[in-house]
């Protein structure tokens, strides 16, 4: 077994620039619309879904802080599973993370990236696909040469991503460029079909919420991480509250509620009637900083789950090398970037990461369950951060999660049907590996 362990590199501001960066990709400029629209149109009831969707998240990130601050090693929620459920969860668990949800992922931003990259230069289908392996190649050299280098180039690119954000934001909301709006902020009476509709829009929201949990991964190489790593998850999350209700308050400001509803691209369409037709190149160029900060995220944090597997002996061993010159987790960053180039040039991640991403809300259902088994189970660890209103606060994420793969189990089975086949198919793979072993 490899005997060097990654360096702790990583400070307080890192670890919340990577949930932040990590978590804001396109979402936010895309989603507003369809949100509202399966809100009945109404502005109250659509904000709403934002602020429960953060709460959602947020609950989760204090479960995870608890949990990471009591076992801050490389490979976060994967260690978790392993440690309170036991290695076959673990493995299901980073079996799916490498073969469709942290790649799949990937594939999706870099794929995206050469629509919004095609503003400033033509790209033919041959183009686009040449255009998106080279930034998964360029974000992989960046995130093998060091951690430390990786994690300056997160907390840039981060940073004009969410300054991006607040300035448009400002833009917008000090416009008041909407006409009069014809549609009350709030409906006349609450109806079984606007919950409902609510929780369509919720789907949503969770999706552009999506990747809060990847710092977990990083909590290996965080200096002092009793400390910082609960505290970054949380602040991280809870940031992002803010970041997106201002977004859509703007967004309102400047189209108005008929506006929003109506649009696809609703960040474009807000900047272009308030700026004027050249807003396409500067959303394009902002989206473009968004989806890069997005993958280097993903990649200086999945890689280390690989790391932990092969450690354990549950993956191939030589994930588990550390890079004699440049302290990373070479070999597991390449690995992971091969298979999501693979993913991008075939165009298949679209189809699996439909199926599967639903999946990993089971995981981080039972990643919250980790904390009630460890506090039975190890009643007596030391823990620097307890997750505040035990046991309710995981146990409404629990809740939470558990309500929305059900959701999608009841009105779209062939699809959930696929995502729960893909993770079985880990058991055969997980029985081979340990017999091997």
């Amino acid at each position: 077994m490899p005997t060097r362990t990654l360096d702790r590199v990583l400070g307080l501001r890192d670890l919340i620039l990577i949930v932040i960066g990590t978590v804001i990709g396109s979402g936010v400029f895309l989603v507003p619309g369809g949100v509202l629209r399966q809100s009945g149109g109404n502005a109250g009831p659509a904000l709403l879904v934002w602020v429960i969707g953060g709460v959602l998240s947020l609950l989760g990130a204090l479960a995870y802080g608890e949990l990471g601050a009591m076992n801050p090693a490389a490979g976060g929620l994967y260690v978790y599973l392993r440690v309170a459920l036991g290695p076959l969860t673990a493995f299901l668990y980073g079996w799916t993370f490498f073969l469709v949800i942290a790649t799949g992922s990937a594939a999706t931003l870099a794929v995206a990236s050469t629509s919004y990259l095609q503003q400033f230069i033509a790209l033919g289908p041959i183009g686009q696909k040449v255009a998106a392996v080279g930034l998964l190649a360029v974000v992989a050299a960046i995130n093998v040469r060091s951690t430390r280098r990786s994690a300056d180039v997160q907390n840039w690119s981060t940073g004009i991503k969410v300054g991006a954000l607040l300035v448009m934001s400002t833009v917008l909301v000090a416009s008041h460029g909407a006409p009069p709006s014809s549609v009350p902020f709030w409906p006349e009476s609450i109806t079984t079909s606007l919950v409902s509709g609510m929780g369509l829009g919720m789907i949503g929201v969770l999706w552009a919420y999506e990747g809060w949990q990847y710092v977990t991964f990083s909590a290996g190489e965080a200096m002092n991480p009793q400390r910082t790593f609960p505290r970054a998850i949380v602040l991280g999350t809870a940031s992002l509250i803010g970041i997106y209700l201002f977004a859509n308050v703007g967004y309102l400001a400047a189209l108005g509620t008929e506006g929003v509803a109506r649009s696809d691209r609703v960040a474009a369409e807000a900047v272009g009637a308030i700026v004027g037709p050249g807003a396409a190149k500067l959303i394009a160029a902002a989206i473009l900083v968004s989806i890069f900060s997005a993958m280097n995220g993903i990649t200086i944090s999945a890689p280390r789950v690989y790391y932990a597997m092969a450690r354990d002996g549950l993956f191939f061993s030589k994930l588990a090398d550390v890079h004699p010159r440049y302290g990373t987790p070479a070999v597991s960053i390449i690995a992971g970037t091969i298979w999501a180039m693979v993913l991008a040039a075939s165009g298949t991640f679209e189809q699996l990461l439909t199926y599967v991403v639903f999946v990993g809300w089971i995981f981080y259902a039972l990643g919250a369950a980790c904390v009630f088994v460890l506090r039975r189970t190890q009643p007596d660890a030391e823990r620097p951060f307890r997750v505040p209103g035990y046991p309710w606060t995981p146990l409404l994420f629990i809740v939470a999660a558990v309500a929305l793969v059900l959701n999608t189990i009841a009105t779209q089975p062939g699809r959930a049907a696929i995502g729960i086949g893909v993770v079985l198919l880990g058991l055969p793979v997980y029985f081979l590996w340990r017999k091997r072993t």
